[in-house]
C-alpha cells in the first residue's frame, strides 16, 4: 500500500497536479488497495483540521491582508528605510528589515512577499537595481515570515509533533535574527561590490518622523508577541487579536480601508486559507495511512542503523529536507514528516523544539528554490517577470540561507537559550 501511495504521489507531482490533490489521490488509492472503508478518508481529513491551534492560520492570513491594504506595510517600509536606508545598499537592507518586522505579525511568507514586495520591488527598480535582483531579494527576505514568530509552519509542526507552540515561537527569534542579519550584511557587501545603491538615501524620512508615522504599525508586533509571552493570550488567540488590531488601525486610525475593501480582503483571505486547510486535510489522511502501515517506525529504525551519530543524522535530514522542500509545499511536508522524524530526532538526543526550527528553516528554503517555490511565484507576479530570469540572482541568497541553516543545526544554543531562559528549564 505504501509503495503504491508514494508512486502515485510522485507521478502526480510529475504531471504538475497540485500538491493537495496529489496527496489526496495517493491516499484514496492506498485505501482502495488496502480494501479499507472509504469513510476513513472523511474521518481522518476532518480529524486533521479539527485542532484548535490551526484556527490561527486563517486569522494570520487575514491580518496580513489587512496590513497590506490598510497602509501598515507602507509605513513599516518608510520606518525601515529611515533606519538603514542612508547607506549604500540601504534599500535592499530596508527590504530585509521590513520583512523581519512584517513577519513578526503576519506569520506568512507569501503575505509578506505581496505586502512588502508591492512597495519595494518597484522602488528598487526605480533606484537602478535589476528587476531580477529585486524579485530574488524580496522572495528570500520574505522567507523570514516563517522563521520569525508567529509562524504558520511552526504552528503546524507543534500540532503534528505535539510540541509547545509557545516554545517554538520563542526559539525562533535567534534563527530569525541570524538569517535577517546575514542577509543584510550580504546585500550591503554585494551592493558595494556591484556599485549599486549610491542614491538609496534619496527621499528618506528622518527616523523620528518615520517612527511617529509608523507608531501604530510598530505597536502591532509588540502587542501580539508581548501578549503571547506575557500570558495574556495563547498563540491562537493572538492571531485573532492581530486581525482586530489591524482593522482598528487600517479603518479608524489610518482610514485607508473602506467597506468595499473589507469584502475583497475577506474573499482573498478565505481562498488562501482554504488552500492551506485542504492541503492539511489531505496530508493528515496520508500521514494516518503511512503511520498505520508502519512506515515511520521502519524509517526510524533504518535511520538509526545507517546514521550512527546525531551529527550525521542532522546532516542527512537537512539534505533530505532540502530536496523534499524543492518539490513539496512546506505545510504538507511538515505535517507528513514531523510525526516521522521528530521521534527519531529525540532518540538521537536532539531537542524537539530545536529540531522543529531545523525543519522549518530547511523547508522554508523550498519557498525560494525552483521548481515549486511559492515565494518565487509571488515575487515574479509582483515584478512581472518569468521565474527562469531570476534564478541566477537567487543562487547567492540560497547559499546565505544554507550557511545560516548549518549554524542553526549545529549550534542548538542559538535556538534554545532564550527558550530555556523564558521557560526556566
Amino acid at each position: 500500500m505504501s509503495i503504491v501511495m508514494l508512486i502515485t504521489m510522485v507521478l502526480c507531482f510529475a504531471l504538475t497536479i497540485s500538491v493537495a490533490v496529489s496527496i489526496g489521490l495517493a491516499a484514496i488509492l492506498g485505501i482502495q488497495v488496502a480494501n479499507a472503508h472509504m469513510l476513513i478518508s472523511v474521518k481522518e481529513m476532518f480529524n486533521a483540521i479539527n485542532k484548535f491551534p490551526l484556527a490561527a492560520i486563517p486569522f494570520f492570513i487575514l491580518a496580513g491582508s489587512i496590513m497590506e491594504r490598510g497602509g501598515i506595510s507602507r509605513r513599516l517600509v518608510e520606518f525601515a528605510k529611515s533606519v538603514v536606508g542612508g547607506v549604500q545598499g540601504g534599500l535592499p537592507m530596508t527590504c530585509v528589515l521590513t520583512c523581519m518586522i512584517f513577519a513578526a505579525v503576519s506569520g506568512s511568507s507569501v503575505a509578506t512577499t505581496f505586502a512588502v514586495g508591492a512597495i519595494l520591488i518597484p522602488a528598487l527598480v526605480k533606484h537602478g537595481y535589476p528587476t531580477t535582483y529585486a524579485a530574488a531579494l524580496q522572495a528570500t527576505s520574505a522567507e523570514l515570515g516563517v522563521v520569525i514568530p508567529p509562524s504558520i509552519p511552526m504552528i503546524l509542526y507543534g500540532v503534528s509533533a505535539e510540541v509547545s507552540i509557545g516554545e517554538l515561537f520563542i526559539a525562533g527569534f535567534g534563527p530569525g535574527l541570524l538569517i535577517g542579519g546575514a542577509l543584510m550584511l550580504f546585500v550591503y557587501l554585494y551592493c558595494k561590490f556591484k556599485g549599486w545603491g549610491k542614491s538609496d538615501g534619496d527621499d528618506r524620512q528622518g527616523i523620528l518622523k518615520a517612527t511617529w508615522q509608523a507608531g501604530w504599525a510598530l505597536m502591532m508586533p509588540v502587542i501580539i508577541l508581548g501578549g503571547i509571552y506575557g500570558g495574556v493570550f495563547t498563540p491562537t488567540e493572538a492571531a485573532a487579536v492581530a486581525v482586530f488590531y489591524a482593522l482598528l488601525v487600517g479603518v479608524v486610525i489610518y482610514r485607508e480601508i473602506g467597506l468595499r475593501d473589507i469584502a475583497h480582503i475577506l474573499r482573498r483571505s478565505v481562498l488562501s486559507s482554504a488552500v492551506i486547510m485542504f492541503i492539511i486535510a489531505n496530508a493528515g489522511l496520508f500521514a494516518f495511512l503511512i503511520t498505520r502501515a508502519g512506515v515511520p517506525d521502519a524509517i526510524g529504525h533504518w535511520l538509526e542503523q545507517v546514521l550512527k551519530s546525531p551529527a550525521y543524522f542532522l546532516l542527512g535530514v537537512n539534505l533530505a529536507l532540502f530536496l523534499i522542500g524543492m518539490f513539496i509545499e512546506t505545510s504538507a511536508a511538515i505535517i507528513v514528516l514531523a510525526p516521522i522524524l521528530a521521534p527519531v530526532a529525540m532518540h538521537f538526543g536532539v531537542d524537539p523544539v530545536h529540531f522543529g526550527l531545523i525543519m522549518v528553516v530547511n523547508l522554508a528554503l523550498g519557498m525560494i528554490t525552483p521548481p515549486f517555490g511559492v515565494n518565487l511565484f509571488a515575487a515574479c507576479t509582483v515584478a512581472r517577470i518569468s521565474l527562469d530570469r531570476m534564478v541566477r540572482d537567487l543562487v547567492p541568497f540560497v547559499l546565505v540561507i544554507l550557511t545560516c541553516l548549518m549554524i542553526i543545526t549545529y549550534v542548538p544554543s542559538l535556538s534554545l537559550s532564550l527558550r530555556d531562559l523564558v521557560y526556566a528549564r
